[in-house]
């Protein structure tokens, strides 16, 4: 067999599929090889590009090094510029180099589409690649903190104003996150999150017209709640530096048009000599195959097939990987002299999220919305990244996702994120909890009814028919061996040998004048001993259910000391000291009520005793 050359250019969804698949095929084939070119040296996650330009997450959480996903394998990889694809010399010229090859694959994708409107190029931004969404990050950024010291209303007003062109995929997904987003943005710069005016602008009269009606209502009402301005059946004529211009003659004055109004093929192949389609798209046959070229394959947004009579495959991720597996095989096929295998779209459903909390989708009928569809949208991401076999990259994703975010931007909220909240206390704070409900409970009910209540599941409500006599509520015994304390009456000395052998075997003399200060009389220590019940059984209670957890165990560690001071705390018991102190570290804000307590409470005091903060502030 004569040696193969098979040649990848783009290294997108449709690229990275298809050469995972011709890898995986001609591993052990050395007349074969792979050659992947990109004009990057990363593979691009796109669907997350709208993360990326709202800063919910950083730069690289979508940035997939192509390295990392093909070393090991024989693929080559070539980071260069296609300047021309010769057909009839079967090679690639590249601004460095020159790669023949048998097979061809392109899959450079698509590129925004401004539909010849004035203005968009000059004025607006996109959002189709990892540079987009790096630039419209810093613009809005850079407006936003420039506006909140521009003391001319109107100026000001525009700078607030954030207009999304399209209510496709990446027009909704954009609007959405920065919903989220505007709370954070506002704050860092002390403006009014009131001051900051969303629009989505849209051409036709729905939105979302991928998705059925029940779907798409639903965003769209969520849209509305969140106070986001949807103007429906409205094209944009023009785009002007601070301002955009409806067909209605009306303008919208605003420093950023984000256009995600529609999308073509990539301008890199217009001079390929291949016959296009509709929008720029290059026509291909039911094998992905370019109906002018033998052994040229065209994949993922690039290529048009018409599935239906008047219905071209979609422009969507799983096309774009069903695309470049077809093409893989039919190389395959023809490589091996067997028969090619015809295209087949088999599309699983649409997902659209609203940010990082909310979405809609409809999965083969299955319709979801609200949380449950961001969270299956986070599993056929991680699937994607199984299929093209990178554990790394999925390890990535979570962090970036579920552990990394702020501003409770991730579907859990900050349940699971590092900063601020910590999951991994969790199973601590529950056993510190419990360890002081237990030392409370068994002082309450008295032990010799808490130890067979507690014995087995079935004696539990024995715990509801009443306390024993040796309750601490109803003792007059003193418990705690204090010599000043003993009298005929005390019975100290047999209430300590229920104690566990003392970390410290005798009272130091300095902690002892304390306490006799603080206890010096019987009935004073009485009363403590009572009230010590209730303390134990708030402190298990508040650090099992996340409340003042910082308090609650700063208690915990003071009243241990205390204990192992007064030579009571047995060094069974010890262990609950240094987990105490490690559980000060706001554990309550992990499934805990200080999540919103906390929150509540820095809020509204801070507003009362520091006032609200202003970028400008206009007092007379």
């Amino acid at each position: 067999m004569a040696n193969k050359n098979i040649v990848i250019i783009g290294a997108g969804y449709a690229g990275v599929n298809a050469a995972k698949k011709l890898a995986k095929k001609f591993k052990k084939d050395d007349s074969v090889s792979i050659t992947l070119i990109d004009r990057h040296s990363y593979h691009t996650m796109m669907t997350e590009l709208h993360e990326v330009a709202t800063h919910r997450v950083e730069p690289d959480a979508i940035q997939f090094d192509l390295r990392r996903l093909f070393n090991r394998t024989k693929v080559k990889l070539v980071t260069d510029n296609v300047t021309h694809v010769d057909h009839d010399a079967k090679k690639i010229e590249t601004e460095n180099g020159e790669y023949p090859y048998d097979y061809l694959i392109l899959g450079m994708g698509a590129e925004p589409n401004d539909f010849k409107t004035p203005g968009v190029n000059e004025h607006g931004f996109t959002l189709w690649s990892f540079e987009d969404a790096i630039k419209l990050r810093s613009h809005i950024e850079t407006t936003v903190a420039k506006a909140a010291i521009e003391h001319d209303e109107k100026k000001r007003r525009a700078m607030l104003t954030f207009v999304v062109c399209g209510s496709g995929f990446t027009g909704i997904e954009l609007i959405g996150e920065l919903v989220e987003w505007k709370e954070r943005l506002a704050k860092d710069h002390k403006v009014d999150p009131d001051e900051i005016t969303l629009y989505v602008v849209e051409a036709a009269t729905t939105i979302l017209n991928m998705l059925e009606r029940r779907e798409a209502d639903k965003a769209e009402a969520y849209l509305n709640k969140k106070g986001v301005k949807i103007l429906k059946d409205s094209p944009i004529v023009e785009v002007r530096e601070h301002e955009v211009v409806l067909m209605s003659k009306k303008t919208i004055p605003t420093y950023t048009l984000a256009w995600t109004a529609g999308i073509q093929g990539n301008s890199d192949t217009e001079n390929y000599g291949m016959e296009k389609a509709h929008a720029r798209r290059l026509k291909v046959n039911q094998y992905m195959e370019s109906e002018q070229y033998e052994g040229v394959y065209v994949v993922g947004d690039l290529a048009y097939f018409e599935e239906q009579p008047g219905e071209p495959t979609p422009q969507i991720v799983e096309a774009a990987e069903q695309t470049g597996a077809t093409a893989a095989k039919n190389i395959i096929a023809e490589i091996k002299n067997e028969e090619k295998t015809a295209y087949e779209g088999k599309y699983h459903g649409i997902m659209v999220s609203i940010g990082a909390r909310y979405g809609v989708a409809n999965l083969m009928g299955i319709h979801l919305s609200g949380w449950f569809a961001i969270f299956v949208k986070h599993l056929v991401n991680l699937f994607y990244l199984f299929t093209i076999r990178s554990g790394y990259y999925m390890v990535k994703y979570v962090q970036h996702e579920f552990f990394q975010t702020r501003d409770k931007r991730n579907v859990f909220r900050d349940l699971l994120t590092r900063y601020g909240n910590v999951l991994w206390s969790l199973p601590l704070r529950i056993f510190v909890g419990g360890f002081w409900l237990v030392e409370g409970g068994s002082k309450l009910w008295g032990q010799e009814i808490w130890q067979k209540a507690t014995s087995s599941i079935g004696n539990l409500p024995l715990l509801f028919k009443g306390i024993g006599q040796d309750s601490w509520l109803l003792s007059s015994t003193i418990n705690m061996d204090f010599p000043w304390l003993q009298d005929p009456t005390s019975g100290a000395t047999e209430a300590a040998t229920e104690w566990a052998e003392p970390i410290l075997s005798e009272m130091p003399g300095w902690f002892a004048w304390i306490m006799q200060i603080m206890m010096p009389t019987a009935e004073i220590a009485l009363f403590m001993q009572k009230m010590m019940v209730f303390i134990e059984i708030g402190i298990g209670l508040a650090i099992l259910f996340g409340l003042f957890t910082w308090l609650a165990n700063a208690a915990s560690v003071g009243f241990l000391t205390m204990f192992t001071l007064t030579a009571m705390l047995g060094w069974d018991k010890i262990w609950a000291l240094p987990a105490s102190i490690a559980l000060m570290n706001g554990s309550g804000r992990t499934f805990g009520l200080d999540y919103w307590v906390i929150p509540y409470i820095q809020n509204k005091l801070g507003r009362f005793w520091y006032g609200t903060e202003r970028s400008i502030y206009r007092d007379k």
